[in-house]
């Protein structure tokens, strides 16, 4: 398949209509959930020409990780209602890109079978855990400590829901939790048997600093849209920020991350890397984002497309045509290394446009 678009369709016509509508569905209207893939598209790149060399150089070092690309696999839940292999098949597909999967904390196969299944095809396979702080701090602990022992590299600490997205498809299909045969994993043998995935708006700045104290692994804060956020995540000694609204699963008032990018990267100055996700769908948006200062960009929903569509083999093809469309797009940008991609690049379209 030629496009994430394709991809997209044939994994529609796989899913049972419950389940495409759960991955595919956002919060309220969708109105987040559709602005964030407009949001690139309301940009150009104005391309610098001859730039006197034939060769590219994609790669890129992240906390705890050097991925083959600035594009990493986000976390997304429930891998298992796309294709039977669930995140195992994910994990292959991503190790064999070489870049970095953020394993879901809501996954259906554990973090320790994930890392295992990654490390088969590459031994040095990157994986970094998605971690929601629980109110029980031996919950969260215990989950850490699994995390630490599967050899994650990294935290992603997602702090954007302190109560669950109202998901009106969800609502009208009666879909409200897992099948037989299926559970989030990771929440099996806690201290008081397996739990739910708690979210918890009495949870504050402290709690993440326990975190920070208690263990020694890199912590990227997930979900930021403030720029005061994301100065007061850098006091708080995080060592990323990832640029997010959940896909447009939470707050459906909330801003595309891409129009929200250039004040956060201004605020944080350079101090931790900044990543984000939210609408990506084609190598320009990539591009877009880096030259808006993203170090890296992830993607949801077009792995589960390329799961839902060919189970690994549909993974693979997604990255890989990101890969590609980005190396495309770097070249016709004049550039030979990410840092090529500048501010000066990004315009608003139309005949009024100018620079972002």
């Amino acid at each position: 398949m030629t496009s994430l678009a394709e991809l997209h369709d044939v994994a529609r016509q796989r899913l049972a209509p419950e389940h495409y509508d759960y991955f595919a569905g956002g919060a309220g209207d969708e109105v987040a959930l559709a602005d964030n893939e407009r949001s690139f598209r309301r940009l150009a790149l104005l391309p610098r020409i001859l730039p006197g060399s034939a060769t590219r150089d994609l790669a890129v070092r992240l906390p705890g990780a050097e991925a083959s690309m600035p594009v990493f696999v986000s976390p997304t839940a429930f891998h298992r209602l796309a294709h039977p292999d669930g995140e195992l098949a994910t994990a292959r597909a991503v190790a064999a890109a070489g870049t970095v999967l953020i394993a879901s904390m809501a996954a259906t196969v554990a973090i320790g079978d994930i890392a295992a299944a990654a490390r088969e095809v590459d031994p040095g396979a990157t994986l970094w855990f998605q971690l929601y702080l629980q109110t029980d701090r031996e919950v969260t602990d215990l989950l850490v400590r699994r995390a630490a022992d599967a050899g994650c590299s990294a935290l992603v600490v997602t702090v954007d829901s302190p109560v669950f997205g109202r998901h009106e498809r969800d609502r009208q299909h009666g879909f409200t939790d897992l099948p037989d045969g299926l559970f989030a994993e990771n929440m099996r043998d806690l201290p008081g048997g397996p739990r739910n995935i708690e979210m918890s708006p009495a949870l504050s700045w402290a709690d993440l600093d326990r975190l920070r104290e208690s263990t020694s692994l890199p912590m990227l804060l997930k979900g930021v849209l403030h720029p005061e956020d994301a100065h007061l995540a850098v006091e708080h000694g995080m060592d990323g920020i990832l640029v997010s609204n959940h896909g447009g699963r939470q707050l459906d008032a909330a801003p595309a991350p891409v129009d929200v990018l250039p004040r956060i990267v201004e605020v944080v100055g350079g101090r931790v890397p900044v990543l984000l996700d939210g609408g990506v769908r084609r190598g320009t948006d990539v591009a877009i984002a880096l030259a808006l200062g993203a170090t890296a960009v992830g993607i949801g929903r077009p792995v589960l497309w390329g799961l839902a569509a060919a189970g690994e083999s549909g993974v693979r093809q997604v990255l890989e045509l990101l890969r590609e469309e980005f190396d495309d797009a770097l070249a016709l940008c004049g550039g030979r290394r990410l840092a090529d991609l500048t501010r000066d690049l990004v315009t608003v379209r139309g005949p009024e446009g100018g620079k972002w």
